[in-house]
């Protein structure tokens, strides 16, 4: 990926921003996503909204170049991508320290999953760090894992499909470090631990423990393959494409272990799930009108591992003890059940065992990443997506329900809400026509006229034991109750809703059972007598008091998380991503116009669009306005004492903001474009830096007497004992930089954005002939340049000078260095790559210094040092010439200046004794002045710096180092460790049989391909009653009056003329509010040429300065 004004080269597909395409059509909109899809670029804008299309592959640009590119940048500067949108919601959460939240919607298997993965991964490696920040971090990345495992399968629409719902709120300290979190979910989909549909499967968790459990845990727990369990084998689906069930359980135990498990409570975890594979398999024929176990030796698993005998456990399946009321008396009679309540008890029992657990990791999580306290938080919300299946029931309808209330969220913030401030604030707009599908959500949860929510609770507080006939009378009060609504149809065996995504048809066999959410007590009081701790704390339940009051349903606790989370979402700071699913084949470069143009449809992306381009991307209160960019004006800082109003109209024009890109409203002001907040904001930060120079010049010279004091003396430690010392060099103070990169943007393009230069200085090289040429050297934290410079040949710049790299050695590369003991300036850079260098300089006990620094800190040794006063370097194969060695002998005599005699092959270097070898710099005052360096002669030729190019008054600035990052991906570390759990309570000794078998007789075997992306239910849903909304929304066009007639038409104005234009050669970051900044290749419009080498000129709107040697004319 490359940046804006890097990209000439680079294919553009469609545009980045949708409110730049001149036609607004759902045709339009598809067409645009299909180009950008097909070439790759998934992401794509509404203003500020992201749109991602599941690609169906692995993207090559989420790698730490990204994150590097994204950081800090503003979004127009790069291409669409989650990077930007994440870093501007982390960095709005530190400017305003106002609650950020992240709002991921779509349907299933559009990528919800794995954006909010590439947000959190994001925001751990930009954010801070130490000991406790990365404990933090950790749990945070490993969080993914553990909760995938427990909580995501496979359906026919998903690979990874998460089947509950989080929401992630990652707590920061002021300065942006991560210090806590939480996590709350919703409704996980039970139903799916007892059976799948075909072609799916149950929970990874499952499958990953037959795959991936060592012999002897799969022998201690009864372990074995998936199509052994009934709870498994009904869907005749065991594997998943690109899913190595085998890794991803080391994955699991992984996180378990950053999550403070101990290996006790893993055993606990991993024996329950294997208990509830073991309890599918216990069957159950007719005995006399009763159930009867088919065969007890499958009691013995499960008894096992959950701690009850079998005959407890053979008891509370096959029989269950009610309540009964004879007038004032009430008696306790135990019921048999026949063979359908039997397993409705079995499948029941699971499905309490497998939520508690996954609760309980939820719990475990929470509290290793838990504070006491509340600071500003960014919130992460992945929720299943909107879905619809063969059968669809009641875990579709909750399901389907959250992403109404999330639609409904997306409709309020950025459709409703910001149409309604523009006419309150009085500020000049064209109401734009939606659909609104708070019509759907008061259809569902509506009290008054009671909706489905609503009667389905009435049903089920009516209900007695026995759920028969409870959802046929279910059925016939819906019918009276909302029958007449028109997004509402009833059927003999269910009803259909008619959503925003579509019409769903819901089977309502089950609906009352899974409403009551109720486990007998008879089950709670079996797993309350549990020899097992763990399990224990799991059913805390008070039996005694639980028939008291009317119970909690579960549609009434989904209704009460959706506020909630709605209440949680309204007081953040809204971002949004809409993910787009572009087949259902999952398959990459596949692409299905229909199911598209339906999600840009219901999405309602044209309407966003719209208010969009007719909106304003910001909007603040005056005072909040007056108190960021006050300090834009002396009129209005520090104190501004006027109406609000005139203060925020001073600021504004003090920058040259356009009239048309601001309005004032009656208690805020609204700006269209985020070019001209970055303007503002651009301004702000020279005005903090111009008054935070003189603070920071001060510290920053007394902090660099001590940094380059430090490296004096660790220099000193280096040649001690074994160099001659210069007599006026010893004491030199270091600076660093010797050639004023910031005033050689030739020499600084060619170091890395991110690389801290440690030294820059000019040397001498000799070559086999031992001729000199002079070149610069760069020590950076990465690499070691030598630039030199050549003519150019061609082109409109032929006969110039340009700065090339003429070597670029890695620390890697780098095998030593030599020297001689004598007081000399020479010394020898040895590479493994082919050939040596020989290099002089006045500096180079510094340059000896900073390349010690930088070996030791990349390769964790010392660089190695030689000191003989006869020394030999390798010389380069050259055209003409093969590889060879060259020798260099120094002697003593002369004079301080060297002598060098060069004879073939050899060169004697001869000079005075120097300092003593033991030598050491004499300590000075911090705050003393230091003295001027002398020059050096050397064979005629004197010089400290370069002429034309002073060195600065300060040391190169240091880039953030983000590619020494500490945290590495999931799967590298995974390779690092391979994690078992050590069986203690259950031992193969103790096990008991496992029966041949199992439950594989009654398996299902698929036949074909199990392909079902034809079946019916997998196409395109029919948009319904909302659809057929939508589209009178859209047609209700308001009647334009016709133009004026009798008025002659106005004479189009003469084009002003151009300006001529120069072309940016380097980026230039300006150093003061009236200069400007920007990058290469930008075109700027020049107004005047200045003699002084600053010219004025014109980019993006605004007006500035800046240096004429940076730019080419055009």
């Amino acid at each position: 990926m490359a940046y804006h004004w890097q990209s000439h080269n680079v294919k553009q597909s469609g545009v980045e921003d949708m409110t730049l395409l001149q036609k607004i059509s759902e045709d339009a909109i598809v067409e645009n996503l299909r180009k950008r899809f097909m070439d790759d670029w998934i992401y794509t804008y509404i203003g500020p909204v992201l749109i991602a299309v599941n690609p169906f592959k692995e993207m090559p640009y989420f790698t730490q170049k990204e994150i590097e590119i994204y950081q800090g940048a503003a979004s127009y500067e790069n291409p669409p991508h989650i990077y930007a949108l994440t870093d501007n919601m982390y960095r709005n959460m530190l400017i305003d320290l106002e609650n950020q939240c992240v709002i991921i919607s779509g349907e299933s298997g559009a990528g919800k999953t794995v954006s909010a993965k590439y947000i959190m991964a994001y925001i751990a490696r930009v954010s801070g760090g130490g000991e406790h920040v990365q404990k933090v971090k950790d749990v945070i990345l490993e969080s993914n894992p553990l909760l995938e495992a427990f909580g995501n399968a496979k359906t026919v629409r998903n690979n990874n499909s998460s089947r509950f719902g989080k929401y992630v709120e990652i707590q920061f300290s002021r300065g942006g470090e991560p210090i806590g979190g939480k996590i709350s979910n919703f409704l996980l989909e039970k139903s799916r631990v007892v059976g799948q549909n075909a072609t799916e499967r149950g929970f990874h968790i499952f499958y990953q423990i037959c795959a991936g459990a060592d012999a002897t845990v799969r022998e201690s727990l009864g372990i074995t393959e998936p199509s052994y369990y009934f709870y498994l084998n009904q869907s005749g689906s065991y594997k998943v494409d690109g899913m190595d069930d085998r890794t991803e359980y080391q994955d699991t135990l992984r996180a378990m272990n950053v999550m403070g498990m101990s290996s006790d409570v893993q055993e606990s975890v991993v024996s329950l799930v294997a208990g509830i594979l073991h309890i599918g398999n216990i069957g159950f024929v007719e005995n006399g009108n009763y159930a009867a176990i088919r065969d007890a030796e499958y009691l013995s698993f499960p008894s096992y591992l959950l701690g009850i005998t079998e005959e407890q456990l053979q008891n509370k399946l096959l029989s269950r003890i009610m309540d009964t009321k004879w007038g004032n008396k009430s008696e306790k009679i135990e019921v048999t059940l026949n063979v359908d309540q039997a397993a409705h008890t079995r499948d029941a029992l699971s499905k309490a065992i497998y939520t508690r657990l996954f609760d309980f990791l939820v719990q475990v999580v929470n509290k290793a990443m838990s504070i006491d306290r509340e600071e500003i938080n960014v919130g992460i919300l992945d929720i299943y997506g909107f879905e619809i299946f063969a059968r669809n029931g009641f875990e579709q309808f909750c399901i389907n329900y959250v992403n109404e209330r999330l639609q409904q969220i997306f409709i309020e913030l950025t459709l409703k809400a910001e149409q309604e401030e523009y006419v309150q604030e009085g500020v000049k707009w064209k109401p734009i026509d939606f659909f609104n599908n708070k019509v759907v959500c008061d259809l569902i949860d509506e009290k008054k006229p009671p909706g489905i929510i609503c009667v389905l609770d009435d049903v089920c507080a009516t209900m007695h034991a026995v759920a028969e006939g409870a959802d046929q009378t279910l059925l016939q009060k819906l019918g009276n109750a909302v029958g007449r609504h028109k997004h509402y149809q009833g059927n003999p065996s269910g009803f259909v809703i008619h959503h925003y995504a579509g019409q769903v048809s819901y089977t309502v066999d089950g609906f009352c059972e899974r409403n009551r959410d109720q486990l007998f007590p008879d089950l709670i009081e079996l797993m309350q007598s549990s020899e097992q701790e763990f399990i224990r704390s799991l059913f805390p339940e008070d039996i005694a008091s639980m028939n008291k009051g009317r119970p909690t349903t579960f549609g009434n606790k989904i209704k009460r998380q959706a506020n909630d989370l709605v209440s949680k979402l309204m007081k953040c700071t809204p971002h949004y991503i809409r993910c787009i699913k572009p087949n259902e084949t999952k398959k990459p470069k596949d692409w299905e116009d229909s199911r598209t143009k339906h999600q840009v449809e219901y999405l309602g992306l044209k309407e966003n669009i719209r208010v969009r381009r007719a909106g304003f991307a910001y909007r603040r209160v005056f005072d909040k306005f007056l108190r960021r960019y006050a300090i834009l004006t002396p009129e209005t800082y520090p104190v501004w004492r006027g109406r609000p109003d005139q203060g925020i109209s001073l600021i504004m024009n003090s920058v040259h903001m356009d009239d048309d890109q601001w309005q004032l409203g009656k208690t805020k002001v609204f700006i269209k474009n985020p070019e001209s907040l970055f303007l503002l904001e651009e301004v702000r930060e020279r005005k903090f830096d111009k008054f935070a120079r003189v603070l920071q010049k001060a510290w920053k010279q007394y902090n660099a007497k001590r940094y380059y004091f430090k490296l004096r003396e660790q220099a000193s430690d280096i040649l001690f004992n074994k160099k001659e010392r210069r007599r006026f060099s010893v004491n030199r103070n270091f600076v660093g930089d010797y050639i004023g990169l910031d005033d050689n943007p030739g020499v600084k393009a060619l170091v890395g954005r991110r690389e801290k230069v440690e030294f820059a200085g000019t040397v001498t090289k000799y070559n086999r002939r031992f001729k000199t040429t002079k070149m610069d050297l760069v020590v950076t934290n990465k690499f070691v340049y030598l630039v030199g410079r050549e003519v150019i040949k061609k082109g409109p710049q032929k006969g110039q000078y340009e700065e090339v790299i003429k070597r670029k050695l890695d620390y890697e590369q780098i095998t030593g260095v030599s020297l001689s003991a004598l007081q000399d300036d020479f010394f020898i850079l040895h590479s493994n790559d082919s050939y040596d260098s020989l290099l002089e300089s006045v500096f180079k006990t510094e340059v000896l210094t900073c390349l010690s620094k930088c070996h030791k800190a990349k390769l964790s040794r010392d660089l190695r040092l030689k000191f003989n006063n006869s020394l030999e370097f390798a010389v380069k194969k050259e055209k003409w010439q093969g590889a060879g060695v060259r020798s260099i002998k120094f002697l003593v005599g002369g004079g301080d200046i060297a002598f060098l005699k060069p004879s073939g092959k050899n060169l004697t270097v001869t000079i005075a004794a120097g300092s003593p070898k033991n030598t050491r710099p004499r300590k000075v005052a911090l705050d003393q002045p230091p003295k001027p360096a002398r020059t050096h002669a050397h064979q005629g030729y004197t010089e400290v710096h370069k002429p034309g190019r002073p060195a600065p008054n300060r040391p190169a600035p240091a880039a953030p180092d983000l590619a020494a990052e500490r945290m590495a991906s999931w799967t590298t570390r995974g390779a690092q460790q391979k994690h078992s759990i050590k069986p203690k309570r259950f031992s193969k000794d103790l096990s008991p049989h496992l029966p041949a078998g199992g439950a594989q007789q009654i398996a299902r075997h698929i036949t074909g391909t199990g392909d079902l992306s034809n079946a019916e239910f997998m196409q395109t849903p029919t948009a319904g009653v909302a659809g057929l909304q939508r589209k009178l929304s859209r047609d209700n066009k308001v009647n334009k009056p016709p133009p004026a007639a009798g008025r002659p038409k106005p004479k189009s104005a003469q084009p002003k003329p151009s300006l001529p234009k120069v072309k940016a050669l380097y980026a230039y970051d300006a150093q003061d509010t009236e200069e400007l900044s920007f990058n290469q290749s930008d075109m700027i419009d020049v107004i005047k040429e200045n003699e002084n080498g600053w010219w004025l000129g014109r980019l993006r709107g605004r007006e500035g300065i800046f240096p004429y040697n940076y730019v080419e004319k055009i």
